[in-house]
């Protein structure tokens, strides 16, 4: 596992693929249950993870994930369910590792040392358009609480901006959302280039996050396919990370 952050009470994470064979889409380590990988090694994998936290496969929490911006919470009484159709979760419970799978898709986690609450989101550039970091932000606000000032926010390892490569139906896209293109776009060759990092940090300064406590692993899923999975590189039926985060 990739550690991003610690602090004295969460602790911060994505999987690494792990060094293999970059060909095989599925060669390594995956914990997301909705690919074609092989189901027993899925159970494997999750089994070795939960291990490694020190937690039951009850409260390794991972939802089936859609590009849109559905937030849900995770509660004790919810512990098991999959969560169809969700790309972001919030919950308070300890000991409850909750997390986004990811394949170049920019995952989000945030932590609120105040109300002790956390949060895992899943944005792709459909999702960032959509201001899923901020709209998670929101869900944090209403059921716990949450200041934005407060907040610290990782964002893990995806495609950066060098590898990000789009047409102008995404920049547009972006555009028409009020994003500001000066400081999340550039041409490179004739083509358009979206750093997603910046966007998703920029969007959730917007609410009041201090900028200082946004980290960005920086680390491009693209450039190295061969410790993370890429989807671009491997195909979009390939193995996912995981980034998680747990209350300990």
């Amino acid at each position: 596992m990739l550690h991003l952050q610690k602090e004295h009470d969460i602790i911060a994470f994505s999987t690494e693929r792990g060094f293999v064979d970059m060909d095989e889409p599925y060669q390594g380590f995956n914990i997301t249950w909705y690919t074609d990988d092989d189901a027993q090694h899925v159970a494997d994998c999750r089994r070795d993870m939960c291990q490694m936290l020190e937690i039951d496969d009850q409260h390794l929490v991972l939802p089936r994930q859609v590009h849109d911006t559905k937030v849900a919470e995770v509660t004790a009484q919810n512990l098991g369910d999959r969560f169809e159709g969700v790309d972001a979760l919030i919950t308070t419970l300890p000991r409850t590792c909750i997390g986004v799978s990811t394949a170049d898709c920019v995952p989000i986690l945030l932590y609120d040392a105040r109300t002790r609450a956390i949060a895992a989101a899943h944005a792709g550039w459909r999702g960032t358009v959509a201001r899923i970091g901020r709209k998670t932000i929101e869900a944090m606000q209403q059921r716990y609480g949450t200041k934005p000032e407060d907040l610290k926010i990782v964002i893990g390892p995806s495609i950066g901006p060098d590898a990000f490569e789009v047409g102008d139906e995404v920049y547009d896209a972006f555009a028409q959302a009020d994003f500001d293109m000066n400081r999340i776009a550039f041409k490179r060759n004739g083509k358009w280039h979206i750093d997603l990092w910046q966007a998703n940090a920029l969007d959730m300064q917007l609410t009041g996050v201090d900028e200082k406590h946004i980290e960005t692993a920086a680390v491009c899923t693209y450039e190295h396919y061969d410790q993370f999975f890429s989807a671009r590189r491997l195909g979009i039926k390939s193995g996912r990370i995981y980034t998680g985060i747990m209350i300990k």
